[in-house]
């Protein structure tokens, strides 16, 4: 694990060759709120499926994820911050632009990338996240409440209980997670949101109960089409077969 310093935060990453003739640019991965690259990208496949198809692959740890490191006051997770941290690693790599995917909440922080720094993102691809963008502040505040329970068993709200076992699951810091949630509920605004010039690919599970709708939000962008992963919720969605098949396709095209 190689780990670099983003505004004094030390952050964990992985910078993957591809395993065939570049084809393209870099593509760098944001994940999701209690995930990790692990959990989000390499085990669901994705790292492998992106490095065969002649891409380089760049993905890192959020702070307060993973093998980063935790932060517990709120202030430090607005999302202009953890945009930074992305911006941040491709300058310490040196990469002038990629292809920028981000899950859930890693979709609102490569939107903010985007927005900010236009020329270091190619194409955009959001996954899990359609339009509470716009239209909301992020996860629900009550997943805070979660992360802060005793234990799993004491929450009877269906998406508590999900986020809380997802956390578990993945051995998070609680009192990290739980400062993430209140301090990254940013977001952006339709005229914002149009002056985002990448192409954009909107992906949400037919079963996502989470994201908002990404038929919406794509009608906010000037170049973004939205894709349903048919019978995938927030979780499984992630992973599926025909959401990689679309994202690689869509950064396959020619401009």
């Amino acid at each position: 694990m190689l780990t670099f310093q983003s505004g004094g935060v030390t952050l964990a990453y992985i910078d993957v060759a591809a395993t065939t003739r570049e084809t393209g640019v870099p593509v760098l991965l944001i994940h999701g709120f209690g995930s990790s690259h692990i959990v989000n990208w390499v085990n669901t496949g994705w790292v492998r499926a992106l490095v065969h198809a002649g891409r380089r692959v760049i993905a890192f740890d959020n702070r307060g994820h993973g093998e980063s490191q935790k932060l517990y006051d709120p202030a430090d997770y607005a999302t202009p911050k953890m945009a930074r941290d992305a911006l941040n690693l491709l300058d310490h790599l040196g990469v002038p632009q990629a292809d920028v995917m981000g899950y859930s909440m890693g979709a609102r922080i490569a939107a903010f990338l985007a927005l900010a720094h236009a020329d270091r993102v190619r194409r955009l691809i959001l996954g899990g996240l359609g339009h509470h963008l716009v239209d909301g502040v992020g996860l629900p505040l009550e997943i805070a409440e979660a992360m802060e329970a005793p234990a799993l068993e004491s929450l009877t709200d269906p998406i508590q209980r999900m986020f809380r076992r997802f956390a578990d699951q993945n051995r998070s810091d609680l009192r990290a997670l739980a400062a993430c949630i209140r301090g990254s509920r940013q977001t952006l605004s339709e005229n914002q949101t149009m002056g985002i010039r990448a192409r954009t690919l909107i992906a949400i599970g037919t079963k996502d109960n989470v994201a908002g709708d990404p038929h919406r939000l794509a009608a906010m962008f000037p170049f973004a089409r939205a894709f349903e992963i048919e019978d995938r919720d927030h979780n499984l969605a992630v992973g599926d077969k025909s959401y990689k098949a679309a994202v690689l396709d869509f950064i396959g095209e020619a401009e």
